[in-house]
């Protein structure tokens, strides 16, 4: 773990100290909303139909960004909110993320509660590069709500994702391979595994001649678990 922890202090120092490549210099802003027929993230099922807000401004490369899930179809789903704070320069990405649904350590489901071991937050940092024909992250939990390990201890639950963009037959596609190097509750492994297995097509589906709606369809595949899920989802945006 502290090797990890040098890794993401080493890159935010090679990050701030870099100049060469020219960011956006004005402020700018993102209201979307996504409506999924299932809630997949990374593999696993996390809810029924959705309604996935987002929320975020972005200047010089650093962005801040809200993003949220509620279920549409099923009381019994959790409510997800996401705070995340990222600097992108070029290809190279860092950040940090707190996420917070509405179960967990407490029952309660408070938001501003964030005693250790009693809170509903779980705060995740991550780092990676896009090459373009291939953008590699990974991700660690280092603080609050996160799983154990096989030994009972806090388990700093990580993942790695590699995703290949192409265009195919006038539709943008993404596969995606997703792993869980070590034991974790959070993602239900019990040592190194293979969790998220994934393609999707994205297209543009035209209104009228100004105003159209993006449509996707996803097809995951959680080898761990040994599950599969078809997704279909609409973006609104202004």
């Amino acid at each position: 773990m502290k090797k990890v922890m040098r890794l993401f202090t080493l890159a935010a120092m090679l990050l701030f100290g870099a100049t060469a490549v020219k960011a956006q210099d004005k402020v700018e802003a993102t209201i979307s909303g996504d409506i999924v027929s299932q809630y997949i993230w990374r593999g696993q099922n996390l809810g029924s139909v959705s309604l996935q807000p987002t929320l975020g401004v972005s200047y010089k490369g650093l962005s801040i960004a809200a993003w949220g899930s509620v279920g549409l179809s099923d009381s019994e789903d959790d409510d997800e909110i996401d705070l995340t704070l990222s600097y992108t320069i070029g290809g190279f990405n860092i950040g940090i993320t707190d996420y917070w649904v509405s179960t967990g350590s407490d029952p309660l489901g408070r938001y501003f509660k964030y005693d250790a071991h009693k809170t509903n937050h779980v705060f995740e940092a991550n780092i990676g590069y896009d090459f373009g024909v291939v953008n590699l992250q990974w991700f660690t939990n280092f603080a609050g709500n996160d799983g154990e390990n096989n030994k009972g201890k806090r388990a700093y639950s990580s993942y790695f994702e590699a995703s290949v963009p192409f265009r195919f037959a006038k539709v943008e596609w993404t596969a995606t391979a997703g792993i869980v190097p070590y034991a974790t509750q959070t993602y239900g492994t019990t040592g190194f595994a293979v969790t998220n297995l994934a393609l999707t097509a994205t297209k543009e589906i035209r209104i009228t001649d100004s105003f159209s709606i993006p449509v996707f369809g996803q097809l995951v595949g959680n080898p761990c678990s040994q599950k599969a899920y078809l997704v279909f989802g609409i973006t609104l945006q202004p």
